[in-house]
Order: structure tokens, then sequence, then C-alpha cells
């Protein structure tokens, strides 16, 4: 029997005990209330730590859940409206997820769990369906939420790993105040520039030819994708363009700050985001095996983004050896927007963020798919293509957050026109800052 009518199985709130009613609401207030608990000291933390970035980026979050909190909303309140919406049968059967199976028209649909469908006394004209059911509204609920877990988690692991990542070039920074580091940067030292570390491992033969240095480039991303060398280097060419001779400056933890104020850009969801995971959602039809081909985007993304930023660190080393050929001291790297794509390094973080959301959103749907309909339902009616999606997933995510993002926070800095000064070094006194540019200005500088 239908629900509110006597059937046991489906009561109305009107027929269900208060008690209950008052149980299950208390749960959810306790949740909501420890979770919100959670993030308020959690700001507090990154407050009293003087970490603003990381604070933007948790307002960034709370300001993303509560979006998704109003679209759940709107779902809840809409719901009975949206499905008394009628449309054509034949228009209802086309772009199916799965094949048309004619018992789903009778409420017998492919999900976990079935809500009653629309009250007796509404019903839509002969050869015409709801736009979308009450179940299927439910199932988009339950979306929502995936959505909002998914969107903290995956932000969480995405700074974990870029925060480990730095924490390696700590030790680098401790070289600096060594006597061996001091003899090698010795400005009365002069030596040809192919007998430096840094010239010898990127301006090989192979760097002569454009394609060769893309190749190799597109390997090294993988394997130490950041070396000792190019870390001192790039260290001591921001130091030589920004800061007066013989300062003391901690370039790992001004890294490790640019990094916080990637990852504040990179947790945020703009429309054209939005719209790529509608897009994901809209072309996920029976056949096309889009799911599996949507996932490769994020990853070719990522890797173009690796590879560039390697050859750029390669590039400055065949600058080196084309403008030089004795140096005096260390090698010294010429900051230039020229190296990114189109002179503009803003656009080398967009496309992280756009990989990031990409790999999270498509892992997160594929979860909600296994939660709602099961493993083996029909949407993951080719199961290897499902397995090879998920291994890409993971693969993305790790290297997009432990060596794509902190290699770009580092080379993001021979740029010219690119790092702003932020409130976040307020804490850090004897410095200036006036403008935008890094070009002529002296930095807010992190002093050791």
């Amino acid at each position: 029997m239908g629900g509110g009518e006597g059937g046991e199985g489906a009561r109305a709130l009107d027929q269900t005990p208060t008690w209950a009613v008052v149980a299950v609401c208390a749960v959810i207030v306790a949740v909501s209330i420890l979770l919100e608990g959670i993030l308020h000291h959690l700001g507090q933390w990154f407050s009293k730590r003087k970490k603003k970035a990381l604070f933007d980026a948790l307002e960034k979050v709370k300001s993303e859940l509560m979006t998704l909190g109003f679209i759940s909303l709107l779902l809840t309140v809409t719901a009975r409206y949206i499905s008394r919406i009628c449309i054509p049968a034949g228009a209802a059967d086309t772009m199916l997820p799965c094949k048309l199976s004619r018992s789903s028209e009778h409420g017998e649909g492919h999900g976990r769990r079935h809500l009653s469908e629309e009250p007796a006394y509404f019903s839509c004209p002969k050869g015409m369906v709801s736009l979308v059911s009450t179940d299927g509204l439910h199932q988009l609920h339950i979306f929502v939420f995936f959505l909002a877990v998914f969107h903290v988690t995956f932000s969480a692991i995405t700074m974990s790993l870029g925060r480990a990542k730095t924490r390696i070039w700590k030790e680098w920074e401790k070289d600096t105040s060594s006597i061996t580091y001091e003899f090698s940067a010795d400005p009365s030292k002069f030596r040809l520039t192919h007998q430096t570390s840094f010239v010898r491992q990127h301006a090989s033969c192979w760097s002569k030819s454009t394609i060769m240095l893309y190749v190799v480039s597109f390997f090294r991303q993988f394997f130490r994708s950041v070396r000792r060398t190019d870390y001192l280097t790039l260290r001591h060419g921001f130091i030589a363009a920004h800061l007066s001779p013989g300062t003391r400056f901690n370039f790992q933890k001004y890294i490790k700050r640019s990094l916080q104020d990637d990852f504040k850009t990179v947790v945020g969801i703009s429309p054209p985001l939005w719209a790529s995971a509608l897009a994901v959602m809209l072309f996920n039809v029976h056949g096309w095996h889009n799911l599996f081909w949507f996932s490769t985007i994020p990853l070719i993304v990522i890797l173009a983004v690796g590879t560039k930023l390697q050859a750029i660190i390669a590039r400055m080393a065949v600058e080196i050896t084309e403008k030089h050929t004795v140096i005096q001291g260390m090698p010294v790297v010429k900051l230039s927007d020229e190296h990114f794509w189109f002179g503009k390094p803003h656009m080398v973080l967009h496309l992280i963020h756009f990989a990031l959301f990409q790999n999270a959103f498509e892992i997160t749907y594929f979860f909600w798919i296994w939660y709602e309909f099961g493993l083996r339902s029909c949407f993951h009616d080719n199961f290897e293509f499902i397995i090879a999606r998920i291994c890409l997933g993971g693969v993305v995510q790790f290297v997009c957050s432990y060596i794509t993002l902190p290699l770009h926070a580092l080379v993001s800095q021979v740029s010219i026109q690119y790092r702003h000064c932020s409130p976040m070094f307020s804490n850090y006194p004897t410095s200036v800052c006036t403008d935008t540019y890094f070009n002529n200005q002296t930095v807010k500088a992190i002093y050791l």
C-alpha cells in the first residue's frame, strides 16, 4: 500500500512517532554542530599559526560546502514540482546512461533504494513521462552529498601530498648555510658553464632539439622532478633578482607559502568547472564509453603541464650556455614570463586546477554510482574500463599533488609578473611590499 495509507513499510511523517523524528533530527544536528566546530577550530589554528593562505582556502571550502548545501535544499524543496513536469516518452528515451528497460517506466529502476512514486492523484498524460522522477531526484540528492564529502577529502589529500614534497627541500635549504655551498656560490670563483651541475643535467646535446628537449622533460617529471641543483639554482636566481646581496632568506619556507597560495586557488569551483562537470554527466550515454575518455583528459593535462615546467628549467640552462661561456659564482637563471605558454604564468595554475577538479569529480561519480546502483550495474557494463578509470584517477591525484603542484610553486618563481605580496607575510618585519609585480620591487621576504 502507498505511504500514508496504512502501509507499515512506508509511513508518512504524520503517522511517525515523535520520538523517532526527534531522535533522527538530534543525530543530524549533533553531527552538523560537530563538523562546524571542527572547521571553526581548524580555522583558529590556521590563524594562530599565521597561515593566512590556508585559512582563506578553508573559508573557500566552507563556501563551496554552503553552495552544495543550497543545491541540496533546492532539490528537496522543488522535487515534487520537478517530478510533475511531463515530457514526451520519445524524448525521455534518448541519451540514456543505461540500456532502456521498460520496467523502469513503472517505477522499477536500477537504484538500490526506491521511493514511492508520485501520489495517485497525479500522473502524466498518455505518451508522456516525468522529466525526472522523485526517486531520481533523491538519487541526485545523494550525489550532492557525495560531492561535498569528496571535495573536502580530495582537498586534504592535495595539500598533504604537496606539503610532504616541500619538506624534502627543507634539508636543501639547510645546506645553503654550509661551507660547501658558500664555496660553490663564491662570487669570486670563475668556471665554465658546462662545468656546473645545473647545466650538465639540463643542457646536453639533446637540448639543442626542441622535440628532444620536450621528450626528455616528459620523462624527467617522473624521476626526481626537482633535483637539489634545480632547487639551489632557482633559489639563487630568485634571491639575485629580488633581494640584496648577502640576504639570509629561507626560500623553502617561501615556496611552502606559495604552495599554500596555489592551494587556495585550486580548491575553488568556478562556473567553467561546474560546466565541465555537467558535460561529463551529459555525455555519459550508454555505449559511448565517454567516462573512460573523459578520465584521460586530466591525465593529459597534468602530463602536459609537468612537461612544460620541466622544459622551462631546461630552457633556462640552455640560455645560460648560450649567453655565457664563463660564469662567476653560481649560475643565475633569467626570470621571464616568456617561458610560459603565451607568456601567462597563471594559465599553468588554471590548468592544474581544472585537472584536479575534473579528476576528483569523476572519481566521486564512480563511487556514487557504486553506492546507488552497485559495482556491476549497467553504468559499468565494461568493467575493464572502470578499473582503468580508477587507476588513472589515482595516478592523476598523486602526480598532480605530489609532483606537479609543488613543481609549479617552485618554477613559477622565475616569472616576473606572477607572485603578489600577500598578507600571509605580515608577521615578517623589515620587509617592504608596494606592488603586485616583482620586477624592480623588494619582495616581502622570509628571513632566517
